[in-house]
C-alpha cells in the first residue's frame, strides 16, 4: 500500500461522477430505459459522495469523512 494515494483515489471518483453525467443513453426503451436512468443516478450519487470526501490515511487505515448535511441555503 506504499504507492496508494488517497488524494488520487478521491479524484478518480470525481472523474467518474462527471463521466456518468456525460454518459450517453443507449438505444433502449420502456422499463430498460428507466432502469438505466435509475442506475446512472445512483452511480452519480455514489461517485460524487466519495469524490467530495475528506480523507486521512493513518497506519494503513483509510478514513473518509463525508458531510451529508445540506449546505446553507439549500
Amino acid at each position: 500500500m506504499d504507492d496508494f494515494d488517497p488524494t488520487e483515489m478521491v479524484a478518480r471518483f470525481k472523474e467518474r461522477a462527471a463521466a456518468v453525467k456525460k454518459r450517453n443513453l443507449p438505444p433502449v426503451g420502456g422499463d430498460e430505459r428507466a432502469l438505466f436512468i435509475a442506475q446512472a443516478q445512483t452511480d452519480f450519487q455514489d461517485f460524487a459522495i466519495i469524490g467530495d470526501a475528506e480523507h486521512e490515511l493513518v497506519d494503513g487505515v483509510l478514513t473518509l469523512r463525508i458531510d451529508l448535511r445540506p449546505k446553507r441555503g439549500e
